[in-house]
């Protein structure tokens, strides 16, 4: 996600914070210790208010990371590989490959909502408990608070709209009730979209009469409208390419570049000649080991060119999409990440054998359509 940095690891998976945690973090600190803490437990010192507001914060911050840690933690176990985990201002999202079967979906989909709820229970009870054994107001209502916006968080989660956990679940049922995975996912999605609208509205509604917190309603029906929008494009897109081979959609011969060249001789030799925006390197035994992209080229200092090999600032090979020549196309696709790009390296017997981009399959597509057909 843009505007995110990496802080670490979280079950093995990196871990992403976006540059609105921070400002987040500083709206509940706020809330809950300037509105909430002085209402419920008046009479106390402010720094008190303070100081609970923070740990109040930090622990709902914490609690969201154990719901996206679960998501990943239930993926890895059903053998889905997992990119990264984000936190932002709507929580969190886990970048994932596409589950295998319908039950790994529900599974992964389901472990989120279910972590929040648990939180949820065990810190209400948690502060319920501490108030009455040792009568702590502060401390107790602030796992009191921790405690039902978890509850929220994972009963909000469950609405049935993608790209929430509950839009996955309907995916998963979907498809395990129709056995159509595209299917599930074109009816998931406009589902969200529905359910994004109605966010929209209701939030409005609650604008003009004078409730200002409608515009975070509408921030969230605008996102998830949005992303479930994106979503059901992309389950069109995997609809109509059902069949057809990654060699159907490549581009072959391919333009390459050796990988022991220097910055400025690949400039000179290969990259400026080719009129690509990013090129496949090979090794000295012709087999490819990576991609670099002509902007980071152009963002290396002129004086480092000459001494600076190219596969230095390549993307490595274990960090592109690669694909065989006969696997479906679909498949492949859900390999791309915003560090690979929209290309995929078509490998076969350890040798590149072709190259299929966006404007490859947009180039297929077009084909498809023109002679009344899905593209095959």
């Amino acid at each position: 996600m843009n505007g995110s940095v990496r802080v670490g690891h979280v079950v093995g998976v990196p871990l992403r914070m976006h540059w609105s945690v921070p400002l987040l973090i500083g709206l509940f600190a706020y809330a809950l210790g300037r509105q909430g803490l002085p209402v419920w437990t008046p009479g106390r010192p402010g720094a008190v208010y303070a100081l609970a507001g923070v740990v109040g914060a930090a622990l709902l911050m914490g609690s969201l990371l154990l719901h996206e840690t679960a998501h990943a933690a239930t993926a890895l176990r059903k053998k889905i590989s997992v990119e990264d985990v984000t936190l932002w201002a709507l929580g969190g999202t886990t970048r994932m490959g596409r589950p295998k079967t319908a039950a790994a979906a529900f599974a992964v989909a389901v472990s989120g909502p279910l972590t929040s709820l648990v939180i949820g229970g065990v810190a209400l009870g948690a502060g319920f408990g501490l108030h009455r054994l040792s009568g702590w107001a502060v401390p107790a209502v602030v796992l009191a608070w921790l405690g039902w916006a978890n509850l929220f968080l994972g009963v909000f989660n469950l609405l049935p709209a993608v790209p929430l956990d509950g839009g996955r679940v309907v995916q998963a049922v979907l498809w395990w009730r129709t056995g159509d995975r595209d299917r599930a996912d074109v009816v998931a999605s406009r589902g969200g979209q529905i359910m994004g609208l109605l966010l929209v509205a209701a939030g409005w509604i609650a604008v003009l009469r004078g409730a200002p917190s409608g515009l975070w309603i509408v921030f969230v029906g605008l996102f998830i409208m949005v992303v479930a929008g994106a979503e059901r494009r992309r389950a069109a897109l995997h609809a109509a390419l059902r069949g057809v081979t990654v060699a159907e959609a490549m581009s072959s011969p391919v333009t390459t570049g050796a990988d022991w060249l220097t910055v400025q001789r690949f400039i000179d030799e290969v990259a400026v000649p080719s009129r690509h925006s990013a090129l496949p390197l090979v090794d000295f035994d012709g087999r490819p080991s990576g991609v670099v992209q002509l902007r980071r080229l152009a963002s290396l200092p002129v004086a480092s060119r000459e001494s600076v090999r190219v596969r230095e600032v390549a993307i490595p090979l274990s960090q592109c999409a690669v694909a065989a020549p006969d696997e479906p196309l679909s498949t492949a696709l859900d390999r791309l990440t915003l560090r690979s790009g929209a290309r995929i390296l078509v490998v076969d017997g350890g040798r590149l054998v072709g190259i299929a981009t966006g404007k490859d399959i947009s180039r297929l597509m077009q084909r498809g359509s023109l002679s009344g057909r899905e593209p095959r």
